[in-house]
């Protein structure tokens, strides 16, 4: 169900064409990066948290982690994310295909920095065998994103080295 409302918000504004669905799993970074033929660092992927009891969302690149010091930093308060059983009440999507368009009323989505070193990326399309294919301004501007931040570690070491 929420692979079909991800599909019918990007044909409203005239993307069909860049919302991609496999005969694979694309639930992980791995599995996603392996169906698009694409860098695993290129998969945008969406992990879910808890902020005083609010669902945010954070997009980062696949071969980012998120840093407890930057997310405590950023929302004063540790990185709580929201178990795998809860994610689809809290969120819309189910896990392995939670992806930040067509959320539920309440989820604030965040991009992070670690996405900016890419003119393409590919987000999940709300299940476990879609994603969609979308360049920087197009992922802030459909996520319709609070902002963007830097709470993600690991990538800058591989950056460095491209």
């Amino acid at each position: 169900m929420a692979f079909e409302k991800v599909n019918q918000y990007f044909k409203q504004v005239g993307l069909e064409s860049r919302v991609k669905q496999f005969d694979e799993s694309s639930a992980t970074v791995l599995e996603a990066a392996h169906a698009l033929n694409c860098e695993p660092a290129h998969i945008a992927k969406t992990m879910s948290f808890l902020v005083d009891d609010q669902p945010i969302l954070i997009v980062m690149a696949g071969d980012a982690k998120v840093d407890n010091r930057q997310f405590k930093q950023e929302f004063h308060k540790r990185p709580k994310m929201i178990h795998s059983d809860e994610v689809e009440h809290y969120i819309g999507h189910a896990p392995g295909g939670v992806c930040p368009f067509v959320t539920k009323d309440g989820v604030t989505t965040f991009l992070d920095d670690s996405l900016k070193r890419f003119e393409i990326v590919y987000p999940a399309a709300g299940d476990d065998h879609s994603a969609v294919e979308l360049s920087l301004s197009e992922l802030d501007e459909y996520t319709q994103a609070e902002r963007w931040i830097n709470v993600c570690k690991g990538w800058q070491d591989e950056a460095a080295e491209d």
